[in-house]
């Protein structure tokens, strides 16, 4: 298949801690972590009788909660009294499906832009860094350079001061990331928050194995989320919480990831502490685009955003989000941006390694700058270049004969040759590849097509059929490459001369 390029019920939560008079340590006497779960629901935290809804964590260290009312944080306010410079964009309220109480927030044009206008500059002390966090440069680099990413470690770090509530510096701002709780533009949540029967709505697409594949690798973060804690010891001494895998469940964790995922802002020509940042202001408040070339950088003392397109008063404002495919976007971000020019689909071909001709034909493929598992990329709208650029080394696979071998290797030329029969057997290969694929899916274009004119499609269902059937025309228009190729081999061509030792396509 080609690869793509990418519980249920809340719980109360409580937390007292008491010191030991003869240490001064802090132990855990009781505690539970609440936490957002599914979509179209409000995970319900009993602390005092308040229902509360979260991303990160839900709990302010066991301190009373006020009510939602009095919670409600102006985000552009407190930038102001932090020292944001008067800016040329504001706030808006944008409804979602399953969240009619609780709109998620989007920044638009205050007045009209030109391009090359600075809508915004954030200024670096309200920038979360790991630079900014750890103070010291050396642990934040050994950090991510060894076991745990900078997503892994922002989260936890925001995990903690979520639990201080009003105490932390970053209130405001994590407030504004519970109330988006990760969800895009389109207000739909990674999928790799969805339940078992949501992930249904991908059957089919390789992007489950991507969702599995990521969940894994989070699972792992969690895993060793006490080196944080041990490892950079002098910030974590404030906190009179326990270490990391006692403090919170996996479930709150991933939460947590996935929430800064949706808003992480990869920052360039930076130190390496720094690359990874997020910015009030930025995603997901600023919706993404494929098309678009703004982006959020580094200016100084600042993070800065020059608009690249004109807008208008109360004209939403998007940024670039990187040569993603709209697998990675849906992943990362929650939506499928349908003119992404990077949308791809990636086919791996593996030479056979049983194969006795296996090492002459790896010295063949690297002698053109392949490999023996080499990934070709089906970009959309550019299949028969892909599909032509897979034949030399699919006839290179289907050699069969020592004598054929030399004679490639002692030639000057590309790969191989083209013989007529070895021709049709790659074609058939390739044909029964794309054939099988399309098959995988639950559904035609057809109903894709249906389900998307649908306006009572719920959002997740509607995003997941968006990337299937771009997914789709990406192979059938490979398959009706292929097919034309068949149809102009003589009609002399004889059987196909497949070997025994074909090479693998995934």
């Amino acid at each position: 298949m080609p690869q793509a390029l990418g519980a249920s019920s809340a719980c109360s939560c409580h937390c007292n801690f008491i010191r030991r008079k003869e240490t001064g340590a802090w132990t855990r006497s009781e505690f539970h972590v609440g936490f957002f779960r599914k979509i179209g629901r409000t995970s319900k935290c009993s602390s005092n009788g308040v229902v509360c809804a979260s991303t990160l964590t839900t709990n302010y260290g066991g301190k009373p909660r006020a009510s939602r009312k009095e919670e409600q944080v102006d985000l552009m306010k407190w930038m102001y009294e932090q020292g944001l410079s008067p800016c040329k964009v504001e706030l808006k309220d944008r409804s979602c499906h399953g969240f009619e109480s609780t709109p998620i927030h989007y920044v638009v044009a205050k007045e009209d832009l030109q391009p090359g206008d600075v809508a915004f500059e954030v200024p670096n002390t309200l920038v979360v860094t790991l630079e900014r966090i750890l103070g010291n440069e050396t642990i934040a680099e050994l950090l991510t350079t060894n076991k745990l990413s900078e997503l892994a470690c922002l989260a936890l770090y925001l995990m903690y001061e979520k639990k201080r509530g009003k105490d932390s510096f970053w209130y405001p701002f994590i407030r504004e990331l519970d109330r988006q709780r990760g969800r895009g533009q389109l207000a739909v949540e990674s999928p790799l928050l969805w339940s078992k029967k949501e992930l249904e709505y991908l059957e089919g697409s390789p992007m489950k194995e991507v969702v599995s594949a990521r969940l894994e690798g989070i699972r792992r973060e969690y895993n060793e989320l006490d080196t944080v804690w041990f490892m950079a010891g002098s910030l974590f001494q404030q906190y009179p919480f326990d270490i990391p895998t006692e403090a919170f469940t996996f479930d709150i964790f991933k939460q947590a990831f996935v929430a800064v995922q949706s808003c992480v802002v990869h920052l360039q020509n930076v130190p390496l502490a720094r690359r990874f940042a997020l910015v009030p202001l930025g995603p997901p408040l600023l919706a993404y685009k494929s098309t678009c070339k703004a982006m959020l950088k580094s200016n100084g003392d600042a993070v800065q955003l020059q608009v690249d397109r004109p807008y208008k008063v109360g004209d939403a404002i998007v940024v670039w989000c990187g040569p993603q495919a709209n697998a990675r976007l849906l992943l990362n971000y929650g939506f499928v941006d349908e003119d992404n020019p990077y949308d791809r689909l990636s086919v791996e071909v593996s030479l056979n390694t049983s194969d006795p001709l296996y090492q002459a034909k790896r010295l063949v493929a690297q002698r053109n700058n392949l490999l023996a598992i080499q990934a070709f990329q089906i970009y959309r709208g550019k299949e028969r270049e892909t599909v032509l650029n897979m034949l030399p080394y699919l006839r290179l696979g289907h050699v069969t004969e020592d004598e054929d071998m030399q004679s490639i290797l002692s030639s000057e030329g590309p790969v191989c040759g083209v013989s007529p029969c070895r021709e049709r057997a790659v074609l058939d290969q390739l044909e029964s590849y794309f054939t099988t694929c399309i098959a995988k899916y639950p559904t035609s274009l057809s109903d894709d097509l249906k389900m998307l004119e649908d306006s009572s499609t719920p959002p997740k269902r509607r995003v997941a059929t968006q990337l299937l059937k771009l997914e789709k025309e990406i192979l059938h228009n490979c398959l009706a490459v292929v097919r034309e190729l068949l149809d102009q081999l003589p009609s002399s061509t004889p059987v196909p001369c497949s070997g025994p030792y074909v090479p693998t396509l995934r």
